[in-house]
């Protein structure tokens, strides 16, 4: 990309260089970095990532170079050219679902073809029969058709049951009519379907026989396969400009009494009769969760990896950026001290790296979770869906909420600098801020998540006996009956060190999450006081239930019996490092007690905690930071993200902050003008710069 801007060759930042501190700092660690992102990554998946990122790198159609400077035509423009190549590559190098997650992860794009590989082909084969399949899937997987999946309308997003869009079967011709009765009934925001989409999965009240069946997936063609224009019936467009995510065409779309044929409507789990108009339901009426559930695991997945970039942008600049000299310093240090150094950015920073290894073992308890559940589903075991349900709608809030707020966190942590576009924050940030509400408003998927805790805890109450033999198996059973069993239990910890203690973390996190539940039911039941006052309550308590369950996956990673069989690969790496296993249990305690410190108040009205043992958790904190200190910079490079996604010039793997910053902005388009600033011209520009 053109320079407008000649910078004096012979300059350089003033010492030291960021090249040679950034070398500093990885030298003083104190475990082996290529084992963690061993850990992190597995062995086949690491050599998957470095053959996909080396095709990514180097092919020339993502060229990201002047992705700052585009205005929204432009990057759609380069989107769509993005979203062709990536299809080419797949059916060149015959890439699986894994392969492709990488490189779409490596490219950092949201694109018009997203929701046609992340929710319109997985609905398919979640929901379609084999006929269904045969139909739309195949030309699916080859990009014959696009699809997208619209559920969110103008008027209802969250309450799915609200949605306004109808699907009435017409027993005389053996078809659906499909239509938008209301202005609200819009569909909206819907990834794809703007400018690309052929093809939709349209969720719509299901009626037949004068009898309303709730909503249902209905596939609807809406272009014309030759002209691309919208077919009979349908109004579509894009939505506009928006906070972000601006590369992809979210669009609405209204319908006038489309017909579709019987076969459309996706029919695995329940059917409307040929003729009769007859509803054959599911085996479970909850059983359209499944394709949520696999959505929102996935969400808590990708959230460890932003994590993981925000973490690496700040704390890398942060070990390069020098400001003022410490007073308590030797008299004779003329040098700035490293930001890195100072108590209060350790303290805003470390435990965003804490968080990250935090939910990657989350992220693989949900995935062996969700996988056991499809197996027991195959054949016709449905027993898990309501925890699994329940968990992975409150970790999405959770964990989706603590991303947003950490991106934001990492971006004023690297001061004037996080501003600018060039930090890797902006479009960052902007891009991912939609998690937290789609796939169900985070404040919403907590009253789910809530609902089901205090089914569950009412159940256990009355007949404590029955479900004694699941302690130790089911985690929220666990922590009812010891709560039932003990409930003035106290915390025992009289230094700082013992805060450390993975069991008395685990009591704590049990104890408060079953003391909320109790207070909770106790008004609700017997203060008779309406859900709708306890909203503020009922989001604490699926809070503090899904930050239980992080600290537990946490700890049950690091706790190892030697009689026990492990065969998870980064288990086995973890526990046969005496080194790395120490630093990531200085992790794990930084995690547990920072999150312990925010909430704090909660711990002590539940009487766990005393006032006195408030003040050892924070010293304890402060200590961790000290220990994480010499590791922070190899804890970062561990994640292995590389520089194409970082987008950053300050959180580069090589250091060099300054030059790159430079060099960015001399390719700024507006220095390529000369402007006329004469108020009696009415031209803008009075020639193009010459270089």
């Amino acid at each position: 990309m053109t320079s407008y801007v000649k910078i004096p060759s012979h300059l350089r930042p003033s010492d030291p260089q960021g090249p040679d501190l950034l070398t500093q700092e990885r030298e003083s660690a104190s475990f082996d970095v290529k084992e963690l992102t061993l850990l992190l990554y597995g062995i086949k998946d690491l050599e998957r990532y470095h053959k996909i990122l080396n095709i990514i790198e180097n092919d020339p159609v993502f060229d990201k170079t002047n992705i700052y400077f585009m205005g929204r035509d432009k990057l759609f423009e380069y989107t769509i050219k993005k979203e062709k190549r990536l299809v080419q590559l797949i059916k060149e190098n015959k890439w699986n679902v894994e392969e492709l997650q990488y490189a779409e992860w490596f490219l950092d794009m949201p694109g018009p073809f997203g929701a046609h590989r992340g929710m319109f082909i997985p609905t398919l084969i979640g929901h379609g029969t084999e006929e269904q399949k045969k139909k739309f899937l195949i030309p699916a997987k080859n990009y014959q058709i696009i699809g997208c999946y619209a559920q969110t309308e103008l008027g209802h997003g969250s309450n799915v049951q609200g949605l306004e869009t109808t699907s009435t079967y017409i027993p005389e011709t053996d078809e659906f009519e499909i239509h938008s009765p209301f202005l609200t009934s819009s569909k909206w925001w819907i990834g794809g379907l703007g400018r690309t989409a052929t093809h939709a999965i349209v969720m719509a009240q299901l009626k037949s026989n004068g009898k309303d069946y709730g909503p249902h997936p209905f596939i609807v063609q809406i272009r014309d396969l030759e002209t691309h224009l919208p077919l009979p019936g349908i109004t579509i467009g894009d939505i506009g400009p928006k906070f972000g995510f601006n590369a992809t065409d979210n669009g609405f779309m209204l319908f006038e009494h489309v017909r579709i044929p019987r076969f459309n409507m996706l029919s695995k789990y329940c059917q409307i009769e040929k003729a009769t108009g007859k509803y054959i339901s599911p085996p479970n009426d909850k059983i359209n969760y499944g394709i949520m559930v696999l959505i929102r695991s996935l969400i808590v997945t990708g959230v460890r990896v932003t994590l993981a970039r925000a973490a690496t942008i700040a704390i890398r600049y942060s070990a390069i950026r020098r400001q003022f000299i410490d007073k308590d310093e030797p008299k004779n240090r003329i040098v700035e001290t490293s930001v890195l150094d100072y108590t209060m950015q350790q303290y805003r920073l470390f435990p965003i790296i804490a968080q990250s290894y935090a939910c990657f073992f989350t992220s693989k308890a949900m995935n062996n979770l969700y996988t056991k559940y499809m197996e027991q589903s195959s054949d016709g075991n449905y027993s898990l869906l309501a925890d699994i349900h329940a968990s992975s709608s409150g970790l999405k809030s959770l964990t989706t909420t603590m991303a947003v707020e950490s991106i934001e966190d990492c971006r004023r942590a690297c001061g004037g600098h996080g501003y600018s576009s060039f930090s890797g924050f902006v479009k960052f940030y902007q891009d991912y801020l939609p998690n937290t509400t789609w796939e169900g408003d985070n404040y919403v998927l907590t009253q789910q998540t809530a609902r089901y805790l205090m089914k569950t805890f009412r159940k256990v109450t009355k007949n404590p006996k029955k479900y004694a033999s699941q302690i130790g198996t089911n985690p929220t059973i666990t922590y009812i009956l010891q709560y039932l069993n003990e409930p003035n239990q106290k915390c025992m910890a009289t230094t700082p060190l013992n805060f450390n203690n993975q069991e008395f973390q685990l009591k704590a996190f049990r104890h408060r999450i079953a003391y909320l539940l109790a207070n909770a039911v106790d008004q609700i039941d017997n203060q008779k006081k309406s859900w709708n006052s306890m909203l503020v309550e009922i989001n604490r308590i699926s809070h503090a239930h899904c930050q239980y369950l992080l600290v537990q996956n946490f700890i049950t990673a690091l706790q190892y019996n030697s009689q026990q069989q492990i065969n998870d690969e980064s288990l086995n790496i973890l526990h046969n490092s005496t080194s790395l296993k120490k630093v990531m249990t200085s992790l794990c305690n930084l995690f547990v007690l920072h999150t312990m410190e925010k909430d704090v108040g909660e711990f002590l009205e539940s009487e766990y905690l005393t006032s006195s043992q408030a003040r050892l958790l924070r010293t304890q904190v402060y200590n961790l930071l000290k220990e994480i200190r010499p590791n922070a910079v190899s804890l970062v490079d561990a994640f292995l993200i590389p520089d194409a996604l970082l987008s950053s010039a300050l959180g580069r793997y090589d250091g060099k902050v300054y030059e790159t910053m430079i060099d960015w902005a001399s390719k700024e388009p507006l220095n390529g003008i000369i402007l006329n600033i004469d108020p009696n011209n009415n031209n803008t520009i009075l020639e193009k710069a010459k270089l």
